[in-house]
């Protein structure tokens, strides 16, 4: 007769049973939620597998700086990261006999997280540059866009960006030979990123959309509240900055939730008015999660005290590409006790001499400081692992993993 431990591992799916350190990944099995943080070294790239194989694309970056004070790109320079990015998702939808992206997110216009027209002489055939989130969906097509600014692109001004004017062109010729769908995301709703495939399986499965251009979600219905002035009310230096206007969304599965919030602010400057922090009435709706990757990349101007302790995550990631990711003080307020009790571990994409030598002893601290970053939930969502990916060459195969954490 097995012994008991043997049988409850028995049940479990594969993916959640063996993960054999120096062999690949395990696929995705029905029911697991899979949140990948892809490290190029040049911007942040999420890619989400849903419970029933609906996928979802977190930016796509082209950007940041080279070393000494930048990351260096990963797996290496002989391919654009982009390709990169692209090449790792075929691997994670290896299960998929046609593989798609379900939905493409774009929490802002920088260059991290959307890709730079001006670094590439690749040119697509709709006649834009290929980068980033763009050169993505030359290998995995998408079949819907969401972002912040669809379809005018002029709050609060109209943008002369040439890498958002290549997006643009990047979309139109989408939909018109592929048939790409384009929307704006709505702040409050929980019905414009559901599940695609089998939906009635898993109930207990949610994306509420939190926050868009200064409009956030109340935590009530769908309701919500504009933070921001009116633009008339402002003078042009005084506009809302790209980051302030970030997409932030809450995932739910069962006891766990997983909070993104793009480069969202939550740091006054010295004499900036009170609406330039985002962080604080976004965290009074999204309340506890088990994971949140850092804003802003864990800039100083980021992770205020307010927004830790309502959202007091177990795990948080952090998406490095230069010196100052995080900030000191920001890795000083998340392992305080005071800003919030409980575990938090803490994991980065990548550090860097120059990080080490500013942040110093508190870096010792980190549950691991390089690789892609996976966040395995299992069925039900009652926990969770976490599992640290090579990122030196392709293969995914596994370096580390952490867990089972509970969720709450």
């Amino acid at each position: 007769m097995r012994p008991a431990s043997l049988i409850l591992l028995s049940l479990l799916p594969a993916a959640l049973v063996a993960q054999p350190l120096g062999q690949p990944l395990p696929r995705w099995t029905p029911g697991t939620l899979d949140i990948h943080q892809i490290n190029t070294g040049r911007g942040n790239a999420g890619f989400l597998i849903f419970p029933d194989g609906t996928t979802m694309l977190l930016d796509a970056g082209d950007g940041g700086r080279l070393p000494p004070r930048g990351t260096p790109p990963k797996p290496d320079a002989s391919r654009t990261p982009g390709d990169w990015i692209g090449r790792y998702i075929r691997q994670a939808l290896a299960h998929d006999p046609a593989p798609a992206i379900d939905y493409a997110y774009l929490t802002h216009f920088h260059d991290d997280h959307m890709g730079n027209s001006g670094a590439t002489t690749k040119t697509g055939k709709g006649g834009y540059k290929l980068s980033g989130i763009t050169e993505v969906a030359e290998a995995i097509p998408f079949r819907k866009m969401l972002d912040r600014g669809w379809p005018t692109y002029d709050y609060p001004s109209p943008s002369k960006d040439p890498h958002l004017a290549n997006y643009r062109t990047f979309l139109a010729w989408q939909q018109k030979a592929n048939g790409l769908t384009v929307e704006r995301l709505r702040p409050g709703r929980n019905d414009q990123i559901v599940l695609k495939r089998d939906p009635a399986k898993y109930p207990n499965f949610e994306v509420r959309n939190i926050a868009a251009n200064g409009e956030i979600w109340t935590g009530v219905s769908t309701n919500t509240r504009e933070i921001f002035p009116l633009i008339k009310d402002l003078r042009p230096e005084d506009y809302p900055s790209e980051n302030m206007c970030s997409l932030a969304i809450r995932i739910s599965y069962g006891k766990f939730d997983y909070f993104s919030g793009g480069d969202i602010p939550g740091i006054l400057q010295y004499g900036a008015p009170v609406w330039n922090d985002v962080e604080t009435p976004v965290a009074q709706a999204v309340g506890p999660v088990e994971v949140a990757i850092l804003n802003h990349h864990g800039n100083r101007d980021s992770q205020n005290a307010y927004y830790l302790a309502a959202l007091r995550p177990q795990v948080l990631v952090i998406p490095v590409w230069s010196s100052d990711h995080p900030g000191h003080d920001v890795l000083d307020r998340i392992y305080s006790r005071r800003t919030y009790p409980g575990q938090r571990d803490v994991f980065a994409t990548n550090m860097i001499e120059a990080n080490k030598m500013v942040i110093g002893e508190l870096l010792d601290r980190l549950k691991s400081s390089q690789g892609h970053i996976v966040i395995r939930v299992a069925p039900g969502g009652s926990e969770f692992r976490v599992i640290i990916l090579d990122d030196s060459a392709e293969g995914l195969n596994v370096m580390a993993v952490h867990g089972p954490y509970q969720s709450r």
